[in-house]
């Protein structure tokens, strides 16, 4: 049984049909990337599996438990959490009162602040940056933020939505660095990410989208070598 089950999903905005059948597992330990173009609903399979946007028809589990019936914010506490594209960060409070607003369900004081030392360790920069606020952090800074925030409720499965947008090359190997030592210490991630290059060199496995259908599954590696995945998103011809 797969950690994650999307199965069969339509889904609407208003009369724009988005999603049309959507099918994905995530395995328990996994980073599996969703790749594609604009407007192919990589973003909206994120939402749809978070809550923030119910499908029409079709099923989402995790650990063999029915999504659709929670809203949003109790999924947190099943176990899912989001990094968001332009990554969302409280732009008001510092960076430890973000850090901090990513525990909100939590009731294990010490847990809490054993997390918040992990994070800083995960993050140097956000250790220096404790008491700075959010809005004034740099881009990267503020994706590395957005991220230890979601790492803070102690997901089982981490969904992450375009985490290298914006971002100078330097930083994008960076987060993408993090990416891979999140994963090897226990969370499973789901990550949706236009530089198909960099997706596929950290993920296990990987679905192409266009216009809201999934037309290509395999290998990371596999998908690597496909003559279309490398013309139409790797850039070689």
């Amino acid at each position: 049984m797969a950690l994650l089950e999307v199965n069969d999903v339509h889904a609407y905005y208003g009369n724009i049909h988005a999603l049309k059948g959507i099918s994905l597992t995530v395995e328990k330990g996994e980073i599996v990337s969703l790749i594609g173009g604009n407007g192919a609903g990589k973003t909206t399979t994120l939402r749809t599996i978070s809550g923030l946007l119910k499908p029409r028809t079709g099923g989402v589990t995790l650990d063999n438990e029915d999504l659709t019936q929670y809203k949003a914010h109790q999924l947190v506490s099943k176990g899912i959490a989001m990094v968001p594209e332009g990554r969302g960060v409280f732009a008001r409070l510092t960076v430890a009162e973000n850090l901090k607003m990513g525990a909100f369900h939590r009731t294990d004081k010490d847990g809490i602040v054993e997390d918040l030392e992990q994070m800083y360790t995960l993050f140097p920069r956000l250790r220096e940056r404790q008491t700075q606020v959010a809005g004034t952090l740099s881009g990267g800074e503020q994706q590395m933020l957005a991220t230890a925030r979601a790492m803070m409720s102690r997901p089982s499965l981490l969904l992450m939505d375009e985490p290298s947008m914006g971002l100078a090359p330097v930083l994008v190997e960076t987060i993408f660095d993090t990416i891979v030592k999140i994963n090897k210490e226990g969370t499973t991630i789901l990550l949706v990410e236009q530089n198909a290059h960099m997706a596929l060199q950290v993920a296990h496995r990987g679905y192409v989208l266009q216009t809201g259908e999934i037309v290509l599954s395999n290998t990371a590696k596999e998908l690597q070598k496909d003559p279309t995945v490398q013309k139409a998103y790797l850039g070689i011809e």
